[in-house]
């Protein structure tokens, strides 16, 4: 695409743009806090990038700009693979398959060096071990926790989840924004005693 006008890198760059664009029509389990429809891809990855700046002074660790850039790419992988809801063990057991070979699919549009560093943020965002991906996974744990806790709880009541199972969910937040895991706790507490999370521990 328009290779002979700007060259073969910039051309890359604009298929990867437009090929990116499908991320809009990947739809995520989490409802709008409008509470009208469910939200896609693209604005997930938009709202953690946001909060990747909001959240930066409570996170001292991390580098905040590495981690937004982290979100933006994080969910590319399910314009192929599809979104996973994170409390399905079925459709997790066969998540990582997919999500390479979508990863290969992807990245392999840009220029070598241009993709090879996206996908080295994508990888070390799914291997979350770094101060920066801890904290860009936490923003990723925390965003639909919130809007869960805005909408009556509502993809934890279509998924049966469990306190436990939202509990380890939200590990990370415990390392990547300490200062947030007491709001944590009380949007679970809050989720068991209104019976939108089952409850399964002592502690939920």
């Amino acid at each position: 695409m328009f290779e002979n006008v700007i060259g073969a890198e910039l051309a890359a760059c604009v298929e990867f743009t437009a090929e990116a664009d499908k991320l809009k029509q990947i739809f995520r389990r989490t409802m709008l806090t409008a509470k009208n429809r469910r939200e896609n891809d693209a604005e997930h990855s938009w709202h953690l990038a946001l909060m990747a700046a909001v959240f930066a002074k409570f996170a001292p660790q991390a580098d905040a700009v590495r981690a937004m850039r982290m979100v933006i790419v994080h969910d590319l992988v399910e314009i192929y693979a599809g979104d996973t809801f994170a409390y399905d063990t079925e459709g997790n057991s066969s998540k990582k398959e997919r999500e390479l070979a979508a990863a290969d699919r992807i990245f392999s549009i840009l220029p070598c060096d241009i993709g090879s560093e996206l996908r080295g943020l994508w990888e070390e965002f799914e291997e979350c071990k770094t101060d920066d991906a801890v904290y860009a996974a936490s923003l990723d744990r925390f965003s639909p926790l919130l809007n869960n806790h805005l909408t009556d709880g509502v993809t934890w009541v279509e998924g049966n989840v469990t306190a436990s199972q939202v509990y380890k969910r939200m590990e990370p937040i415990k390392r990547g924004i300490p200062p947030l895991w007491p709001a944590v706790e009380e949007i679970i507490r809050n989720g068991v005693e209104k019976g939108y999370i089952r409850e399964d521990r002592a502690d939920a």
